[in-house]
């Protein structure tokens, strides 16, 4: 009995030593060491330009449509805002043009869809670090013409993908994480203890920290400055699962990034050292209620990032079919 005893507390104890939080601060150097630890340079070969979204393999995007059984379908994206705000320094312009020939209404629009205002897909064109770019292309290799390499239009065919809802606002049973909350590798292992679903190669994941519903609560601030998102080390995670595409309501960085003479560091290690696109500025809310009243965090994604030549990214609608 006290051998049984002794035997189930030490397996306990095991058990708190496998959880143990992982480290709250990061430097510069070991940032450094992630981008070569986590690298997949040359990994689909020296001239890739489409990184980790290759792990959409066709079997897997058929095995993503099954999982439509109803039909229905939400957007990812937020509605165009052509109102000035802290989170929003340069609003959409959409002009109206007179009716051409009496027939026609015509429109012309003028948006900056980088930063905190609009949903957007990052081209991995779009950030380097050390003056290189992801599988080595030099930083150079963008100029005022536009990405000479890894733009947009490497996705010409679009993304299509098992779609899985990481709510971590909901996990922790608040509607938003406020402040700088920072989502350590812990609370990754959490919500997939807690949802029974693990992230699995080739999978698109989405970050919910509950951005636009404190918004809605709280107004805008300047998120730019601080908002909820992944420490660092939840990078090694991500590459852990051999995500393809990564998604946030938020640019997925904590903000401030809290690790000293580095400025988003999620991006550059995932845009830079992974190969991995991102899909900033999600709107999560409608998709966050669908998947709790359904108990159901994945989905079929598809998503058409705009066929923009030499371009970093676009604005894009994002869909998840349930």
């Amino acid at each position: 009995m006290h051998l049984r005893v002794f035997v189930l507390l030490l397996a306990a104890g095991l058990g708190v030593a496998s959880q143990a939080p992982s480290p709250r601060t990061a430097t510069k150097t070991d940032v450094d060491r992630w981008m070569t630890e986590l690298s997949n340079w040359g990994r689909w070969g020296k001239d890739d330009e489409i990184g980790t979204v290759n792990l959409i393999t066709p079997a897997r995007r058929k095995a993503a449509a099954a999982l439509v059984t109803e039909g229905m379908t939400l957007s990812l994206s937020r509605d165009t805002d052509s109102v000035s705000a802290p989170d929003n320094g340069t609003p959409f312009v959409h002009k109206m043009s007179d009716p051409v020939a009496g027939e026609f209404n015509m429109d012309e629009f003028d948006i900056s869809f980088h930063g905190f205002a609009y949903t957007h897909f990052d081209a991995l064109s779009h950030m380097f670090y050390q003056d290189k770019m992801y599988n080595g292309f030099p930083a150079a290799s963008v100029t005022k013409a536009g990405a000479g390499r890894l733009a947009v239009t490497a996705y010409r065919d679009g993304i299509m993908g098992r779609g899985v809802l990481v709510d971590i606002a909901r996990m922790r049973n608040l509607p938003y994480l406020d402040g700088g909350a920072a989502i350590y590798p812990e609370d990754l292992d959490a919500w997939e203890k807690t949802t029974g679903v693990r992230i699995s190669a080739g999978d698109i994941v989405f970050i919910r920290t509950g951005r636009w519903a404190r918004r809605a609560a709280k107004g805008p601030w300047d998120a730019g400055a601080e908002s909820a998102g992944l420490f660092a080390s939840s990078a090694r995670w991500l590459k852990s699962r051999d995500i393809a595409v990564f998604g946030s309501d938020t640019s997925g960085d904590v903000r401030p990034s809290r690790v000293d003479g580095v400025d988003f560091p999620i991006h550059r290690l995932l845009l830079v050292a992974m190969g991995t696109p991102m899909f900033d500025q999600c709107d999560l809310e409608a998709v966050s209620q669908a998947a709790a009243t359904r108990r159901r965090w994945t989905f079929l994604v598809t998503a058409a990032p705009i066929r923009a030549v030499g371009a970093t990214g676009g604005p894009v609608n994002i869909l998840a079919s349930f």
